[in-house]
């Protein structure tokens, strides 16, 4: 546990900050210090700083911070305001953001003790927590790159992320995050020290400390020490690394400078109208991914927001508890998230008594007219709909622990309509974010007073979108430009000259078109594009998300037909984890119930496979054919399909930390399979 100075608050209460006790200090930052001198825009090497992309004035034109000085601005305006609340002992401890800072320096000083080199890594590897973001920003105030590390990283992918960043100190959760870590040490000659976040050391190791311990290490190193090195930060040179999933190849490093970081928290907020000193949000998904971490963590410090830290089973079934208690005033789940949330709701409503049924049938009818009604501006509210409101949607959100949530957000990987319009049909209307770690986080934004279903809303205030060679239907590669646009990748100048053009555009590989009001949506991915053997491009997510909407069973659908001669599909069916997470035979509530209506009396998955349970591959079949009826041409027809005997998972290696579908891994892992599906010989494989 840490040791620090933490005040108890009672579980949802967030203390409010009084004037008499701040420190007589000024409320602007200090001037902001010179940017490094640069001529170009990208840059692949740790210490050299790039031009920003400035715009003459309005958005885009603000002065650029350095990390420290946002966090000091806070500090001196919310000094003891709640800045994170983590359990303890079932009991919610906050810490201020004075108190916030203090251990931010004194992690920075003990980085510099034991011997932090400037523009060296810090990696991170452990669930969100305190220690987290204590670890992150002490080491952008000691010069370091703060660097995290996926907790379901293998022990060599953690070593590639450490090696490739030149790591001076890993700072990790617990005893199975440090063994991946002791496996793989003797190949990192710059690893100086590693610390333990969590839990008593198993083993007394040299250079291995506990965070008691590190946070100790640097007591002597004097404020003026550590001020001087904060002196020499600037905004245009890297302070962060995030490093892409590497669903091809190894990661990629995305070097973010403090502007990155700074200006994109700051417009982030600014669009979706967040106020100071009054948000709380719920930390849960790996902060080593952009979404969680601007979202968690710098939009909170710009905003002197409240981060309530979720436990790490949070996915495995406790998030909802925390939501409870904490009641953000936003969230941001991942499609999987919604999705999952939709499913338990389901099940639930399932066994509601017939009046209950028929009382929230009319409400959701109801709040689909509203919130279509609001997503076209249409003034009128629905008879009834307040009724509604109170009879029903409020206590859907009292139930699910966002009955202060301003905005539902959903990002990172595509989204259902039918997902969608089940949450608009509660008065809890998804919006969707776009963007990517290249564009240190968010590119586009929905809002709840402006938002279009299945677009993924509007740019970025003070950035820029551009369609690159579109077709005729308006489709082109969407092209993103402004101050959030990312550095270069860290010792990859091919790769960087790749995705970013002569004029210094970032190119996304994603397919995208505008609507006459301005709404982006992504009609594709340009590397998932599905070629056929006719040379036909068929995008495959649209048709697999009309799979999983007309077969409520499936979990997950993964289209293929790639340089073959006709399209077949991998499905899978919704099934129960087991406490780890980890996909099990047995089927979800929500997979039982599609079962019994079909007069199936099976429970488990390896059942239906095995006997090919005739009701349920034809209630399938028919939704294949539902699908191909609507379908354009011959070409996009999904002509064979096949129940694999296991769901996707994280662990599974078939879905990456946000829970994207890894299609290379799910080629090669079931090659076999689509060999049998087009009756192909492993040899004319090629």
């Amino acid at each position: 546990t840490c040791v620090c100075n933490f005040k108890e608050i009672q579980p949802g209460i967030t203390k409010t900050r009084s004037s008499h006790n701040l420190p007589a200090m000024p409320l602007t930052p200090a001037a902001a210090p010179p940017l490094t001198p640069a001529e170009r825009l990208w840059t692949a090497t740790r210490d050299q700083a790039v031009k920003l992309r400035m715009e003459g004035s309005g958005p885009g034109s603000e002065t650029p911070l350095t990390v420290h000085q946002m966090f000091l601005e806070t500090v001196q305006n919310f000094g003891d305001h709640p800045a994170m609340a983590s359990k303890e002992d079932s009991r919610w401890v906050t810490v201020s953001w004075r108190e916030y800072y203090r251990q931010s320096r004194a992690a920075a000083k003990s980085f510099l003790k034991l011997g932090l080199e400037r523009y060296h890594g810090v990696g991170i590897l452990g669930f969100n927590s305190p220690e987290w973001f204590i670890a992150d920003v002490g080491c952008i105030l000691a010069g370091g790159l703060a660097a995290g590390i996926y907790t379901t990283n293998s022990p060599e992918a953690c070593q590639y992320v450490a090696e490739n960043c030149e790591a001076n100190v890993l700072v990790v959760e617990n005893h199975k995050q440090l063994v991946k870590i002791l496996q793989v040490k003797d190949q990192l000659p710059h690893l100086k020290a590693i610390v333990q976040y969590k839990d008593e050391l198993q083993e007394r190791l040299p250079n291995l400390y506990t965070w008691a311990e590190f946070m100790k290490l640097g007591e002597e190193v004097s404020d003026e020490t550590l001020d001087a090195v904060i002196g020499t930060l600037r905004a245009n040179e890297c302070c962060t690394l995030i490093y892409t999933s590497g669903t091809t190849g190894n990661p990629k490093g995305v070097m973010l400078s403090h502007d990155n970081l700074t200006w994109t928290a700051a417009a982030a907020g600014v669009m979706t109208e967040l106020v100071y000193g009054e948000e709380v949000v719920v930390s849960y998904l790996p902060l080593s991914h952009v979404a969680a971490q601007v979202n968690d963590l710098w939009i909170s410090v710009k905003f002197a927001g409240t981060t309530y830290f979720a436990s790490p089973d949070a996915l495995k079934g406790s998030l909802g508890a925390t939501l409870k208690e904490a009641r953000p005033t936003a969230f941001l789940g991942v499609p999987r998230v919604w999705e999952k949330m939709q499913e338990k709701m389901k099940a639930a409503g399932a066994k509601a008594s017939p009046l209950k049924m028929r009382v929230a049938g009319w409400a959701k009818g109801l709040g689909l007219q509203y919130n279509y009604s609001v997503m076209n501006k249409e003034p009128a509210v629905p008879w009834g709909f307040m009724l509604a409101n109170n009879l029903v949607f409020k206590k859907v959100r009292q139930a699910l622990g966002l009955d202060r949530c301003k905005a539902c957000f959903t990002g990172a990987a595509p989204m259902t309509r039918e997902t969608l319009e089940y949450f608009m049909s509660l008065n809890l209307p998804l919006l969707e974010l776009y963007g990517m770690s290249e564009s240190s986080g968010p590119h586009t934004v929905s809002l709840p007073e402006d938002n279009a279903i299945m677009s993924c809303g509007k740019v970025l205030r003070g950035c820029r979108t551009k369609l690159d060679r579109p077709d005729e239907d308006g489709n082109g590669e969407v092209c993103f430009w402004g101050r959030h646009v990312f550095m270069g990748y860290l010792n990859m100048a091919d790769k960087t000259e790749e995705a970013l053009d002569q004029d210094g555009w970032l190119h996304s590989g994603d397919l995208g078109k505008h609507d006459s009001n301005n709404f982006l949506f992504i009609t594709g991915r340009i590397k998932e594009l599905i070629i056929t053997a006719g040379g036909e491009n068929i995008p495959p997510v649209p048709i697999e998300d009309a799979v999983k909407a007309e077969a409520s069973i499936v979990s997950n659908a993964m289209l293929l037909g790639d340089k073959l001669k006709f399209l077949s599909m991998f499905l899978t069916l919704k099934c129960e984890a087991d406490e780890n997470g980890e996909p099990t035979d047995d089927l979800s509530p929500e997979a039982l119930a599609y079962c019994q209506r079909l007069g199936v009396t099976a429970t488990k998955i390896s059942e239906i496979v095995a006997n090919k349970e005739p009701a349920v591959y034809a209630a399938i079949q028919e939704a294949m054919e539902r699908i191909n009826a609507r379908s354009t041409s011959n070409a996009m027809k999904v002509q064979k399909w096949l129940i694999l005997d296991r769901d996707f998972s994280i662990t599974g290696g078939e879905l990456g930390p946000t829970l994207k579908l890894k299609r290379p891994v799910v080629t090669k892992k079931y090659q076999e399979k689509i060999n049998e599906l087009y009756s192909l010989v492993p040899e004319a494989q090629g």
